[in-house]
C-alpha cells in the first residue's frame, strides 16, 4: 500500500506566503499526474493544481498568479508554492497522485494525502 504524506501548511496572515510538500512513502513504478485540491467547511472539495509527468501545470482560475505547482520526479514529491494568501485561501488541502506502484501493475490508481490544514488569518 502506497500512502502520500503532505507536511505543511498552518497559520498564515493574509498576504504571506507557505509551501505544501507531499511525498510518496515507499518507492514506486511511476506517478503520472499530481496535484492538490482543497476543502473548505461546508465546500466541496475543488481542485487547486495539477502537473503532469511532463510538467504541464492546470490551475484553478482563484489561484492562478499566485500559487505554483511543482515535482521532483527523483523524490516522488509534489510541491505547492502559495503566495499573497487570502482568508478565502482557507481549507484542508489534500495532494493526489496518480501512481503505477510496480512494474507488473497495469493500471494507474488515484491516491490522496492525509490532508493538511491552511489557515489565513486577516
Amino acid at each position: 500500500q502506497v500512502q502520500l504524506v503532505e507536511s505543511g501548511g498552518g497559520l498564515v496572515q493574509a498576504g504571506g506566503s507557505t509551501r505544501l510538500s507531499c511525498a510518496a512513502s515507499r518507492s514506486i513504478f511511476s506517478i503520472s499526474a499530481m496535484g492538490w485540491y482543497r476543502q473548505a467547511p461546508g465546500k466541496q472539495r475543488e481542485l487547486v493544481a495539477r502537473i503532469t509527468s511532463g510538467g504541464s501545470t492546470n490551475y484553478a482560475d482563484s489561484v492562478k498568479g499566485r500559487f505554483t505547482i511543482s515535482r521532483d520526479n527523483a523524490k516522488n514529491t509534489v510541491y505547492l508554492q502559495m503566495n499573497s494568501l487570502k482568508p478565502e485561501d482557507t481549507a484542508v488541502y489534500y495532494c493526489n497522485a496518480d501512481i503505477r506502484v510496480s512494474i507488473v501493475t497495469t493500471v494507474t490508481s488515484a491516491y490522496w494525502g492525509q490532508g493538511t490544514q491552511v489557515t489565513v488569518s486577516s
